[in-house]
């Protein structure tokens, strides 16, 4: 049966009850609730609370808008950009410093530090062209290029990237040879390994930059490292030796070179001395020639004295007197034989030429050279050069 039903008067709910009672008492509560109440009657009402004036929609709506200015204006710093959010929907990027927005729930702003470096870095094993498995350690440096990319184009982009950096870190040392993967070379490695991650990651829209990608440390297997380490040790033999081959070579090669430029300079000077010499000797002969063109007889002789004065200029002469006793003279620089004497020398004979060849002195001495020439041709008449 129905509450409202004919002759059922006691079911009706709203049957003697006031309305502007309830009112009231609503009031009451609420005024009691801000702090408006002046007293309770004993009625459940409070004294007066409807002659103050007090109407607490006022306050409400001044708290109302308290909040309303404080959440529309969002406050970047320098390091972050905001992502703003319209009804869950990206709308813009907000720059550092004051940035109006619609209030909450209609646009939702999240900061994200774009300026700060962060750092990923982890250790995996792989195999090499020549099948060899090194152990290589990476490390990846990088920021949030594109902050509404980094919250929203992937779910979990700093997963992807220690992926995506794996898979670079395989593809570089899967296609070279360990030596290569172990030396010096793994900064070119290091290098195409960032090319290829930053390329995945601009596939998979994670809005990340990377900075840096570093391999700092590359080692064999435990099992076969004593083996690495000597051919590593041999190979920095290797270079020591080569280093101090050069250094050597570029002090010795300097000092050949000034060696050969003064030789050169040396034959340089013998050969123009040589030359003018040669010269000054052909010359010389041009005019004894003339000269013995003219007068043969003079000239032969006087060729003959200057040779004999070169040859006897450097030996001892002996003189001899009537007297039977010899005494040497020895030259400059020469000894004199012990006892102050020599041999007589036998009395002069036809087999010395018949010109004096030193010349006589006041007593009847004559100087000869200390070996007599023999057979000496006369210069006669007919040998002039008549006809040349």
């Amino acid at each position: 049966m129905a509450w409202n039903e004919p002759g059922q008067g006691k079911k009706d709910p709203w049957k003697g009850k006031n309305p502007d009672s309830e009112v009231d008492a609503f009031l009451t509560r609420l005024k009691g609730v801000f702090g408006g109440g002046r007293g309770d009657d004993g009625g459940g009402r409070s004294g007066g609370g409807r002659d103050n004036g007090f109407n607490p929609l006022w306050l409400i709506l001044l708290l109302l808008a308290v909040w309303l200015v404080f959440d529309s204006f969002q406050l970047i710093n320098e390091r972050q950009r905001g992502v703003v959010l319209r009804f869950g929907e990206f709308a813009r990027v907000m720059q550092p410093g004051a940035n109006f927005k619609l209030p909450s729930p209609i646009e939702t702003v999240y900061k994200v530090d774009v300026t700060s470096v962060r750092r990923v870095a982890d250790q995996v094993r792989m195999l090499t062209r020549d099948e060899n498995i090194v152990q290589i350690n990476y490390e990846v440096q990088y920021t949030v290029s594109d902050p509404n990319l980094f919250l929203f184009g992937d779910a979990a982009p700093e997963e992807t990237l220690r992926h995506a950096a794996e898979a670079a870190v395989r593809d570089v040392v899967g296609g070279s040879e360990m030596d290569s993967v172990l030396t010096g070379e793994r900064a070119a490695l290091a290098a195409k390994a960032r090319e290829l991650l930053q390329v995945s990651l601009d596939a998979y829209h994670t809005g990340i930059q990377v900075s840096t990608f570093a391999m700092p440390d590359a080692r064999p297997p435990v099992e076969v490292r004593d083996a690495f380490d000597d051919a590593i040790s041999a190979r920095e033999d290797k270079e020591r030796i080569e280093s101090e081959a050069r250094a050597y070579a570029s002090t010795v090669v300097p000092e050949a070179r000034g060696a050969a430029a003064r030789i050169r300079t040396e034959a340089e000077g013998y050969k123009a001395a040589a030359l003018s010499r040669a010269e000054g000797d052909a010359e010389r002969f041009s005019l004894l020639a003339d000269e013995y063109r003219q007068a043969p007889e003079v000239t032969r002789r006087r060729l003959y004295l200057e040779t004999m004065q070169q040859v006897l200029a450097a030996c001892g002469q002996v003189y001899s007197g009537d007297t039977g006793n010899v005494r040497y003279l020895p030259a400059d620089g020469q000894a004199a034989p012990a006892g102050g004497s020599v041999s007589r020398l036998p009395a002069a004979s036809s087999s010395l030429p018949d010109r004096p060849v030193g010349g006589s002195n006041s007593n009847g001495a004559t100087s000869a050279p200390a070996r007599p020439i023999q057979n000496e041709p006369r210069p006669t008449r007919g040998s002039r050069g008549e006809g040349r």
